[in-house]
């Protein structure tokens, strides 16, 4: 007999996802967050896959935790259409910036981006990086 495995659902794949991309996006580790919700490590990976789903009062504790609202872990879900409906360019739009700040170095970029408190600063590391994707582009 066949074991049957459900799949996770596509928004507890979502919810899930963008709880490692806060809790990375602050240098957290999974034992901490699971250290400050009172549960294991283990637990905090089966939330980030999807595997679990994440209730509504741990939903809002991690929220806290991760000082952001409870919507933001639903912000670009499958399905979801703004007010405006949102078209593909714009959920396209938002997963690049999901997959950036997943990466290494998107991350490190953005830690060290929001300690410059100067903001002629920031425009000018925003005008480099942009130099540097023209010059990307023209070779």
């Amino acid at each position: 007999m066949l074991e049957n495995k459900k799949k996770p659902n596509p928004i507890d794949i979502h919810v899930g996802s963008r709880i490692r991309l806060r809790r990375t996006m602050l240098g957290m580790s999974q034992e901490k967050l699971g250290e400050a919700l009172g549960i294991t490590f283990q637990q905090i990976q089966k939330y980030e896959k999807g595997t679990n789903r994440v209730g509504a009062s741990r939903l809002q504790n991690i929220s806290t935790i991760l000082n952001v609202p409870v919507s933001f872990f639903f912000e670009d879900a499958p399905g979801e259409q703004a007010a405006g409906g949102a078209g593909f360019s714009e959920a396209a739009s938002s997963n690049y910036v999901v997959d950036f700040l997943s990466s290494s170095e998107g991350l490190q970029l953005n830690r060290a981006f929001v300690k410059i408190n100067d903001p002629k600063v920031r425009r000018k590391v925003v005008d480099l990086v942009k130099a540097l994707s023209a010059e990307a582009d023209a070779e």
